[in-house]
């Protein structure tokens, strides 16, 4: 059975986007006030603005790490561990209370369409006290690929 082989492509923000966009399985890596990385597995989409966005609480780790030092990375994966994936970094701002309301509406659309009953879920949102993490892309990787290196694809043949 052929191997497959590991790629990169490099994408423009507009690409990028695009395919953030159809993906959902994020990991946002923010630091900790020791300096370490944490990794926290979200939900997230991305906004009319080309922002990755994601909805969390104001008492997670994640929450104040981004508060106090709003320069993060966001993996970006595909629904399959094999498929492709982009690590984004940027700098991130979070939304509280009333400020978050709306742009928890544009989250929700941009990962599950329209809700039956918008009012509905903006008080569920006010009565949860939830959170919204938008990162602005400032740099980001090729889009992945796992695999093999191409010298290792194909077994030689003798």
């Amino acid at each position: 059975m052929p191997r497959s082989i590991a790629t990169t492509t490099d994408v423009d923000r507009e690409r990028l986007l695009e395919f953030a966009s159809d993906r959902h399985h994020l990991v946002l890596i923010t630091q900790r006030q020791d300096g370490r990385p944490q990794a926290s597995p979200v939900t997230g989409g991305v906004d009319d603005e080309g922002r990755l966005v994601i909805s969390t609480y104001p008492e997670r780790a994640k929450t104040a790490n981004a508060r106090r030092h709003p320069e993060v990375s966001v993996l970006v994966l595909s629904d399959d561990f094999d498929g492709a994936w982009v690590q984004v970094d940027g700098t991130c701002e979070v939304l509280d209370g009333e400020d978050a309301i709306e742009p928890l509406v544009d989250y929700f659309r941009c990962i599950s369409g329209e809700h039956p009953d918008w009012d509905e879920y903006r008080q569920a949102m006010r009565d949860q006290g939830k959170s919204l993490i938008r990162v602005t892309p400032t740099r980001w990787s090729p889009v992945a690929t796992g695999g093999f290196p191409a010298r290792l694809a194909a077994p030689d043949e003798d």
